[in-house]
């Protein structure tokens, strides 16, 4: 398991690290590497910006993806979890 991945909920298979950005930075940086991850894959976004939290399940809603739920980071930090649908 990841060293920063909670042991909590499911394992993304990449990881953004948005930490210290801020909005609108983090949904940027989801919408740019999605791709990046295979269909039915999750991405995790690990944001420290308040905002992210409602961000980035709007952003699914909007964009036709699955919002997986967060989980934290060994240090705090929440992870947002995106499910790749498409």
């Amino acid at each position: 398991m990841n060293p920063e991945q909670s042991q909590d909920g499911p394992r993304p298979d990449r990881e953004l690290d948005c930490r210290g950005m801020p909005c609108p930075r983090p949904i940027i940086e989801l919408a740019r590497h999605l791709t990046e991850t295979p269909v039915g894959g999750i991405l995790g976004v690990a944001a420290d910006d308040p905002a992210a939290a409602v961000d980035v399940p709007a952003w699914c809603r909007m964009r036709s993806q699955e919002y997986a739920g967060s989980v934290r980071a060994q240090d705090g930090t929440p992870v947002y979890l995106v499910r790749r649908v498409s």
